[in-house]
């Protein structure tokens, strides 16, 4: 089986939804993750701080410059990730179907390099 990286975005500027909505959204995507570790696809997830937290280093020349936060703003962000095993895109497009509608927000699917 390949891996893909499912990634989450979040759009910039919105606070944290109500408590209510966001336990939902957890129970179904607890739901999804069981389902993913007994069908033996799921590799690792987790949720990102918000882009101000981030640490960028750019190579100059020979020199590393370290700056906080990215330059770049976007209307979207990634607030986390997933890694999955699927046996084929499609198989990935529909694990990612199901964390777009758990979680009500876009979902990038991309396999790993080097993976056949």
């Amino acid at each position: 089986m390949k891996q893909y990286l499912l990634s989450i975005y979040q759009p910039a500027g919105q606070g944290v939804p109500d408590p209510e909505f966001l336990a939902g959204v957890m129970r179904e995507l607890g739901v999804i993750r069981d389902e993913l570790t007994a069908a033996g696809c799921w590799v690792f997830g987790q949720g990102l701080h918000a882009p101000e937290t981030a640490t960028v280093l750019r190579p100059k020349g020979d020199e590393v410059l370290v700056t906080d936060g990215p330059f770049v703003e976007g209307k979207e962000y990634l607030g986390g990730f997933t890694i999955i095993r699927a046996a084929d895109l499609d198989a990935a497009l529909e694990w990612g179907r199901r964390y777009a509608l758990a979680t009500t927000l876009p979902i990038e699917v991309r396999p790993f390099q080097g993976e056949g």
